[in-house]
């Protein structure tokens, strides 16, 4: 089957290809196999390749899918073969404290442990982030799977699972933003976007987007954004919150500008933190600037609890309340790998979807 595989071990340096050979085992107890048909290209999978998120390999790569269930394993019962589901990154399992608590995003079986369910000429390959949506079938825990109804495109149910869980969680979950809050979103990527309709849909009245690009405040405003500022005219934001903002999300992963959402809050203000630096990136801020009750949030997958939060996105959807189709600015076959790289990395694509 297809897939596209990442390799840094390689004598002649790290590749990314689209092979044809890939084999799957069948699923196992609580496991269900699934038929990939959409995954988007988010940028998690590209620091996994630029070594910013450090990742064994070869790997499969891939993490935000949705598609149709072939098999399960024995026990699982919540779906069914020809089930429509998106794909969880989140193998937790489910009997620990964290995941008793509701905190499925914690539990330690879900964080770092790797397996190898795939394989190529007799030799195991790694499954990224327990999911691994950038091959034709994949292999997941049955709490990965989460069934959607039928009408909703599974190019746009693929983004649920990680960009509007991860975006929208964030606002909804991790920062419980509230009716009349102000919000600063700082990048207007797959993640900042969601997090300005979970701010929009949240209550929020002042929501700002600030990102480098001019050409983003169209979609920004499409998604809840009320004002929009370039990155260079932050003083904007101060003159139009001129005591600070009640929660700001930096969502680029750049340590300047984690220094720079702390230092745009309020009072009891929140800085959440969603962009994805190196592993060994330090920041630094006054501690001065975090007296009067101001806090700085990290967030793992919008603080998720999929099998609830999945539903509940689909569902705003269906009524017309969170937007997916117009996240997917571009598809492509799974063959047009570099090219759908490629637009994302220049920036002109707010999500690009790989096809199967």
């Amino acid at each position: 089957m297809r897939g596209v595989v990442f390799d840094r071990s390689r004598a002649e340096g790290s590749r990314v290809e689209v092979v044809d050979d890939l084999e799957i085992r069948d699923p196992g107890p609580g496991e269900v196999l699934v038929a990939v048909k959409a995954a988007g290209l988010c940028h998690s999978d590209l620091s996994v390749i630029d070594g910013t998120i450090p990742f064994p390999s070869p790997v499969v790569l891939g993490h935000e899918g949705a598609g149709v269930v072939e098999a399960v394993g024995a026990g699982v019962t919540h779906v069914a073969a020809g089930d429509h589901v998106a794909l969880s990154t989140i193998a937790s399992c489910g009997v620990c404290g964290e995941c008793n608590r509701g905190r499925p995003t914690m539990c330690r079986r879900a964080i770092g442990m790797p397996e190898q369910p795939f394989s190529r000429g007799g030799k195991p390959i790694y499954q990224f982030a327990a999911n691994s949506a950038f091959a034709e079938r994949t292999v997941v825990k049955a709490v990965q799977a989460v069934k959607i109804p039928e009408d909703i495109p599974l190019t746009s149910a693929a983004l649920i699972g990680c960009g509007v869980v991860t975006g929208v969680g964030a606002a909804l979950n991790r920062a419980k933003v509230d009716r009349g809050d102000s919000v600063v979103v700082i990048g207007t990527g797959g993640i900042g976007l969601n997090v300005l309709q979970g701010a929009r849909i949240a209550g929020a009245t002042r929501i700002v987007a600030v990102d480098a690009n001019p050409e983003k405040e169209g979609v920004a405003r499409q998604f809840g954004a009320t004002h929009f500022y370039l990155s260079a005219e932050a003083e904007g934001v101060r003159e139009l919150l001129p005591t600070g903002a009640d929660h700001v999300f930096e969502c680029v992963g750049r340590v300047e500008l984690i220094r720079q959402a702390i230092d745009l809050l309020d009072r009891h203000g929140q800085a959440v933190l969603l962009g994805v630096p190196p592993a060994t990136a330090e920041a630094s801020f006054l501690v001065s600037s975090l007296f009067l009750d101001k806090s700085i949030l990290g967030c793992r997958y919008g603080s998720a609890r999929p099998q609830r939060d999945f539903a509940l996105y689909a569902e705003l959807y269906r009524e017309g309340r969170l937007l997916l189709d117009e996240l997917v600015t571009e598809t492509y076959p799974v063959e047009d790998f570099a090219k759908a790289v490629g637009d994302a990395e220049a920036g002109r694509v707010a999500r690009g979807v790989l096809t199967f």
